[in-house]
């Protein structure tokens, strides 16, 4: 059965979270809104205000709610975080204070998938109870997210791999107490088992930051760059460093990348819910030509646009979350789904941003509200976790296997042809026996 009630127990959840956020993580996001911040844990000031922030949310019995009850979260599927993630996609802060933090979160899943004892032990605990941050080192300079292209690779010599390569944008690696790094172990194999993923911890030697890249919206000369060029010059791991199989990198790396686009989806629906609120309090509180704002027709017409489309994707981004709970959580069952959210979540974003920072004037060009902040993510939105063409590319195709190519010269719907059928079917009501 379709149903979109929430159980009264959860919503009430919710409503926790509403208020939480409201009154004290969003000062955090005013005090420092810097991601650089966020994912800086020798940073003092914030840290003293982030801890206690953490341990209401563990009292709650809400932190790390992705994650199963044995490794500290509440094993909540994806239909209970997609509500809970559409109000912490409000806060910049807030998916660290609730032990979501990407990619934190896609880290901590694949080392509790594919991890041993030890290696959970070392990196995945600290993780877990957010002492540390991580760092996923996927992408190459030269080919970008293009798995066929890369060149880093990872060879055995007696007790240990050895890594050798470049990797461009790996996020908060200035940070990080460890990277898992995708290498090819096999370059003459299928690509499905050409690689393999490899924990890294920050200290090797060999491990070079060339240089921290700022993305829009990060500043230079303020030293807050956080997207990691990286260059990998004999890097000596031990053998138990590999996550997973020889050759499996890629499952690894897919297992982690569906649920995070997923996830990535769940906080953009409350991003866009944030400007639509901004949009809404504008038009109502704004007096120009002789009328209100919102009294004005294209106003009314932006708005009803923004609420309709926002409605849809988050409809579109709450089925996929159904889809995955009813496949025993195996985001691969949702594939088709979750590249349609990732495709329609960045132009989604760009539009419903566009609109309220059209409808603030001047002000929603300046950094007095949030809306230049967001404005600043507008064009990573349909880069990251893939670019936007190959998610349709994926979409098309899932979407072909369903049909088969029409039989004879004509498409199945010529309707001359149905149209005889038809007469034929009811000659004797027609009197054409």
């Amino acid at each position: 059965m379709w149903d979109f009630s929430t159980d009264p127990e959860f919503q009430a959840k919710l409503d926790w979270i509403d208020r939480f956020l409201r009154e004290e993580v969003e000062p955090l996001d005013v005090l420092y809104p810097s991601v650089s911040v966020v994912y800086d844990t020798r940073h003092e000031k914030s840290r003293a205000i982030l801890r206690p922030l953490q341990e209401k949310v563990r009292q709650q019995k809400l932190w790390a709610c992705h994650l199963d009850p044995h490794l500290g979260g509440e094993g909540y599927g994806q239909l209970k975080l997609a509500l809970m993630n559409e109000r912490l996609g409000r806060s910049l802060w807030a998916p660290t204070v609730f032990g979501t933090a990407a990619p934190d979160t896609g880290n901590a899943e694949i080392l509790a998938m594919f991890g041993t004892p030890e290696q959970k032990a070392r990196y995945l605990q600290p993780l877990l109870d957010g002492d540390i941050v991580s760092c996923f080192s996927m992408t190459e300079p030269q080919g970008g997210a293009d798995p066929r292209v890369f060149t880093t690779t990872a060879v055995r010599d007696g007790e240990h791999w050895v890594i050798n390569g470049e990797k461009w944008y790996s996020s908060n690696a200035r940070y990080a107490e460890f990277i898992l790094v995708l290498a090819v172990t096999a370059a003459d194999a299928p690509i499905q088992n050409r690689m393999s993923m490899f924990i890294v911890p920050r200290e090797t030697p060999g491990l070079e930051i060339i240089r921290n890249v700022p993305h829009m919206g990060e500043r230079l000369e303020q030293d807050e760059a956080t997207e990691g060029y990286l260059r990998y010059d004999n890097v000596r791991v031990p053998l138990d460093h590999m996550l997973g199989d020889i050759g499996g990198g890629f499952a690894v790396a897919q297992a982690r990348l569906g649920g995070g686009r997923i996830h990535h989806a769940m906080r953009t629906v409350g991003q866009c819910q944030r400007a639509l609120d901004m949009m809404c309090e504008r038009a109502l509180s704004r007096y120009t030509q002789g009328t209100l704002l919102a009294e004005k027709g294209t106003v009314q017409a932006m708005l009803a646009d923004t609420q309709i489309e926002l409605e849809q994707f988050r409809l579109l981004v709450l089925k996929t979350a159904w889809i995955i709970d009813n496949s025993h959580g195996d985001p691969r069952k949702a594939r088709a789904h979750i590249a349609m959210v990732k495709v329609a979540m960045a132009k989604i974003y760009y539009e419903i941003v566009r609109r309220a920072i059209h409808l603030h004037g001047s002000l929603g060009a300046t950094f007095e509200t949030p809306l230049a902040y967001m404005w600043n993510n507008v064009p990573t939105m349909g880069l990251a976790d893939g670019p936007t063409e190959v998610h349709q590319v994926t979409v098309a195709r899932e979407l072909l296997r369903n049909y088969k190519a029409a039989e004879g010269l004509f498409p199945s719907e010529h309707l001359p042809p149905k149209i005889a059928a038809a007469r034929d079917r009811y000659a004797d009501i027609l009197g054409e026996q």
